[in-house]
């Protein structure tokens, strides 16, 4: 479970005042709203890349308020989905688990099973130069689950696909979230992309986050 329980976080001259929002474990919330309405910011926030003015970030009845990124056991796709350019795809994916424990055998078989649940083995012994847009997306999403973590959180991380490769992401993360059953938050602006993803659906319009 997730609960944002009456945060406030000023940027400048942008606020978001006393959100709050719950998503249920093991279930898809979609969080929709504009350009610049602030669904990058409660992500970050969520993730402990932005700090909030007041409020609690609740994650499986854990307060994460003050915990380092590190420490909220959470994956995150960002928009860019950046990679590390001098890692092979094995070694990016694997490279969670490792730093979190795992024995190498047991993070290399983990590998495997995502490159396989998301048909990108023929990828992993090359580095990210040269990926299409859906190989790095797949990369990134890829990376985020590679430690099981219970919450998964994936910023607008269909905007820059094509059509066809957008609808095999759609079936391979509606796939992986039915097997594994971690709870997603997705930012998106698009809703039809929430109509087919979202069990829940949240809108954040003029700084205020309602049920759509």
């Amino acid at each position: 479970m997730v609960s944002l329980q009456n945060i406030s976080i000023k940027l400048g001259s942008f606020t978001l005042d006393q959100v709050s929002m719950e998503i249920p474990a093991s279930k898809y919330c979609v969080l929709m709203g504009s350009s610049g309405s602030g669904k990058t910011t409660i992500i970050e926030a969520i993730c402990g890349l932005r700090k909030i003015r007041s409020g609690k970030i609740i994650i499986n009845e854990i307060d994460v308020t003050g915990l380092r990124p590190s420490d909220r056991y959470l994956g995150y796709v960002p928009q860019e989905g950046v990679l590390f350019s001098t890692m092979t795809i094995r070694e990016q994916i694997a490279f969670g688990p490792l730093v979190r424990g795992w024995n190498k055998r047991d993070a290399l078989e983990r590998t495997e099973e995502l490159a396989s649940s998301l048909e990108i083995e023929h990828l992993l012994d090359r580095k990210p130069a040269g990926l299409s847009g859906g190989e790095a997306q797949r990369v990134s999403l890829a990376r985020a689950l590679a430690s099981k973590p219970n919450l998964v959180c994936l910023d607008e991380p269909l905007s820059a696909l094509d059509e066809d490769n957008r609808e095999m992401a759609c079936s391979l993360i509606k796939k992986l979230h039915h097997q594994e059953g971690f709870t997603v938050l997705h930012i998106t602006h698009s809703a039809s992309e929430a109509s087919l993803m979202g069990d829940l659906v949240f809108r954040l319009s003029d700084g205020v986050l309602n049920p759509a």
